[in-house]
């Protein structure tokens, strides 16, 4: 599942460059949207969904390993 979504990543960077829509205004979509505009909102959607999938799936579980340990005597959480 891992590089599914790494794989996913690399797709939606490359449809990021919409080269095909980049000089339209038409169509509109819901009759006031220009295309590239509503191409882009979906395209935010998407990237929404593939930074949850990223986090539940791909997520470096030795980070959460450090987090879980318990503090050190003698350390501050103040940068003083």
């Amino acid at each position: 599942m891992k590089w599914l979504v790494v794989l996913l990543a690399v797709v939606l960077f490359v449809l990021h460059q919409d080269w095909w829509n980049f000089d339209k205004a038409e169509p509109l979509i819901f009759g006031f949207l220009p295309i590239g505009l509503a191409y882009h909102a979906g395209y935010s959607i998407a990237c929404s969904v593939l930074m949850f999938l990223l986090v539940r799936f791909a997520w470096p579980s030795h980070l959460e390993q450090y987090e879980a340990l318990p503090p050190q005597p003698g350390a501050s959480d103040d940068a003083h």
